[in-house]
């Protein structure tokens, strides 16, 4: 079976729109609502979004670092057409990550693979981790693909 995937060109353009949506939010639990409502966990964007992950996975470009249960990569950089977001994607298995801070905040989209899982007690769908937040990425009960928008593209891993 042959797997055609997602270009990462392509895979940026598909974040456009929404970038364009978070920008102009503050990084907190409103902007979560915001998302969810735009982008449902269970709608059209968010699965072809998930779709485009798993392609691009499959193919090797995309959550090329890491090992097994935890692989990850920077997609997109921060750029003025994202809103200066970047895009990174984690896919993780009952795991417990690195501690790290968000400066800016952190926006996740959860998108799990296995349908049990959770993403820091969280289900499919959008969180939020508003600005100086901190925490132990942690995927319990399977697996789950996290995409995340970092505003500035700022993460600082506290070692902790």
């Amino acid at each position: 079976m042959t797997v055609t995937a997602i270009s990462p060109e392509a895979f940026r353009a598909m974040m456009l729109p929404v970038c364009a949506a978070i920008d102009g939010h503050a990084v907190d639990d409103a902007l979560g609502k915001h998302l969810n409502g735009l982008f449902p966990g269970d709608g059209t964007d968010v699965r072809a979004i998930e779709a485009a992950c798993h392609q691009a996975i499959a193919v090797g470009w995309m959550c090329a670092q890491g090992e097994e249960g935890r692989r990850f990569g920077r997609i997109v950089e921060p750029a003025p057409d994202t809103f200066d977001l970047s895009v990174d994607v984690v896919e993780l298995t009952d795991v417990i990550g690195p501690h790290h801070r968000h400066p800016n905040g952190e926006i996740c989209l959860v998108m799990p693979v296995t349908p049990t899982a959770t993403f820091d007690g969280k289900g499919r769908g959008w969180c939020i981790y508003g600005p100086n937040s901190g925490h132990r990425p942690t995927v319990r009960d399977g697996q789950a693909l996290v995409l995340y928008l970092l505003p500035g593209g700022a993460i600082e891993f506290t070692g902790r």
